[in-house]
C-alpha cells in the first residue's frame, strides 16, 4: 500500500450531523497512522434511503454523482464510514462497471459535466485498515493497551451484506479481530450480526426496542463492557434506544456503544477529548476511567 496516497473521503449525511464523533474519530484515528483523508468537495446524500424502485438508474444517480466527483478530484479510492452509504456507493460502482450500457444512461442524468468513466474502488474505513494497512502494524501503533476490556463487536445488517470479500455475511470476524490487537477482549454472544430494527425507528419504534433489547441483553449476558459497531443507524439504535428499552423491559442495561474507530483512538493514546465521547447518550465514563482515563 502507498502510504502516502490520499483517500477521498465520503462522510455522508450521519457523519456530518448526528454521528459527528464517528467522524471525528476516523479522521483522527486516520490521521495518527498517516493515512491522509481528503473530504470530497461538493458531495451529496448517496441516497441509501431513497432508492426508486421503479427506476432502477434513478437509484444510482446520487451514489454516481459522488464517485464522478471523486473522480474527477483525483481519487481512486473512496472512503465511506457510514455502513449504508458503503454499502450503496460500492454497489453502485460495481454497477457501473459491470454495464457499460446503464453507466451511458446514468452519466447523461448528471449534471455539470461530470461522468463516471473508471472504476472508483469504494472502501468501509475498517476494511481498508484490516486489509490494506494490516493488523500487525495497528498491533506496532497501539501504545495503551485495552487490558480487561471486554467488548461486544456488533456488525448489524449493512457492514457484512450482501455477501462481499471482506467478511462473512453470517459469522464475521473483522471487528474481533480488531479487538485482539488492540488489547481488549472480544466476546462471543449470538445476536452480533442480528438487525437492530434502526431503520424502522420513526415508523415502528417499537420494533427498534424490541430487536436492540434483544441485542444488548445478549451482549450483557455476556458480560461485555461495551457494544463496538461501525454503523451510524445501528448506534443510534443501541445507544439512542437503550433508555428505551430499559424503560420498556424494566431492566437497567448501562452499556456503552463505541464506534470502532472511538476504541481504536484509546488504544493508540489519543486526547479521549478528540473522539467525541461527550455526545453519547449512554456515557462511557465509567469504563474509560477503568482504562485510566
Amino acid at each position: 500500500m502507498n502510504e502516502v496516497q490520499a483517500y477521498g473521503y465520503y462522510p455522508g449525511c450521519s457523519l456530518a450531523s448526528s454521528a459527528k464523533e464517528y467522524d471525528l474519530s476516523v479522521r483522527a484515528v486516520f490521521a495518527h497512522l498517516g493515512l491522509p483523508l481528503v473530504e470530497i468537495e461538493d458531495w451529496n446524500c448517496c441516497g441509501a434511503v431513497h432508492g426508486d424502485v421503479n427506476d432502477a438508474e434513478a437509484g444510482l444517480v446520487l451514489p454516481a454523482r459522488n464517485l464522478a466527483l471523486a473522480e474527477s478530484q483525483g481519487f481512486s479510492v473512496v472512503i465511506a464510514p457510514c455502513s449504508g452509504c458503503y454499502r450503496n456507493l460500492r454497489r453502485a460502482s460495481k454497477r457501473l462497471d459491470a454495464d457499460r450500457t446503464v453507466r451511458e444512461k446514468v452519466n447523461a442524468r448528471l449534471k455539470g459535466g461530470l461522468n463516471v468513466t473508471s472504476h472508483i474502488e469504494v472502501m468501509h474505513p475498517l476494511y481498508l485498515l484490516l486489509r490494506d494497512y494490516g493488523l500487525d502494524r495497528i498491533a506496532a501503533a497501539v501504545s495503551n493497551p485495552l487490558d480487561g476490556l471486554r467488548v461486544a463487536s456488533y456488525y448489524g445488517c449493512m457492514l457484512t451484506r450482501p455477501r462481499d470479500v471482506f467478511d462473512s455475511p453470517e459469522r464475521p470476524a473483522g471487528l474481533d479481530d480488531l479487538v485482539r490487537v488492540l488489547g481488549a477482549q472480544p466476546v462471543d454472544y449470538p445476536m452480533r450480526a442480528k438487525c437492530c430494527g434502526g431503520a424502522l425507528a420513526i415508523s415502528h419504534s417499537d420494533v427498534t426496542v424490541h430487536l436492540t433489547g434483544d441485542i444488548l441483553k445478549s451482549a450483557r449476558q455476556a458480560e461485555a463492557d461495551i457494544v463496538m459497531l461501525a454503523c451510524p443507524m445501528c448506534h443510534t439504535a443501541l445507544d439512542g434506544y437503550q433508555e428505551k428499552v430499559e424503560r420498556a423491559q424494566h431492566e437497567h442495561l448501562g452499556l456503552p456503544v463505541l464506534y470502532f474507530t472511538q476504541v481504536m483512538g484509546l488504544a493508540f493514546g489519543l486526547d479521549p477529548r478528540q473522539l467525541g465521547f461527550e455526545r453519547h447518550m449512554v456515557s462511557p465514563r465509567p469504563q474509560l476511567a477503568k482504562l485510566g482515563f
